[in-house]
């Protein structure tokens, strides 16, 4: 069996529009102790991120305490909404999730961000075949994953879980074979 955690980011600075660039808050900063603390007896054997700075700076801190090299996979970074800020985030992403191909001028379509990440997941099973790792990752490219796997995890789902951060999901594969989906929201009591 191979399990895949993939982390949701934690709390990022929107001040900063650079999407690549965009490091975490304060806040951010202390909320991924709560990753590292959620982690750490789960015996990781790889530590992957997005190539985007708060995906790596969320699982940063628990691979360097476990002497882990974080692995950057372009293919798990977040959609693209375009080459300006958008103001309306509720209304294009509802329209997203409802239309899975549309998108803006410069921007991705939610099967597109669906395709590339679970690419990514595809070789990241063959490479990391029946060992643990960890996935540094986004509230809408998770979604995707979770969403090709179960289509009942659609606009609804993801906006209950887009405050969410930092936020964990566990993927259990035999081979490619979906057996399980856990999700853990660790501010929850």
């Amino acid at each position: 069996m191979t399990e895949v955690y993939f982390v949701r980011h934690a709390e990022p600075n929107y001040m900063n529009h650079d999407d690549e660039l965009r490091e975490l808050t304060e806040k951010g900063l202390t909320d991924r102790m709560l990753v590292t603390d959620f982690l750490k007896d789960k015996n990781i054997d790889a530590v992957l991120s997005s190539p985007y700075k708060r995906s790596v700076d969320t699982v940063k801190d628990f691979a360097d305490k476990y002497g882990h090299q974080v692995v950057i996979v372009s293919g798990f970074k977040e959609r693209k909404i375009d080459s300006v800020w958008i103001d309306d985030f509720t209304a294009f992403s509802q329209r997203q999730w409802m239309d899975f191909d549309y998108k803006l001028t410069d921007g991705e379509t939610l099967r597109e961000v669906q395709n590339r990440n679970i690419d990514a997941l595809k070789w990241t099973l063959n490479k990391y075949r029946n060992k643990r790792i960890v996935i540094g990752s986004h509230g809408t490219a998770l979604s995707t994953i979770i969403n090709y796997y179960d289509t009942s995890f659609g606009y609804d789902s993801f906006n209950n879980i887009k405050e969410i951060m930092p936020w964990i999901v566990k993927f259990t594969f035999d081979e490619e074979c979906l057996q399980s989906i856990e999700m853990f929201d660790l501010f929850a009591k």
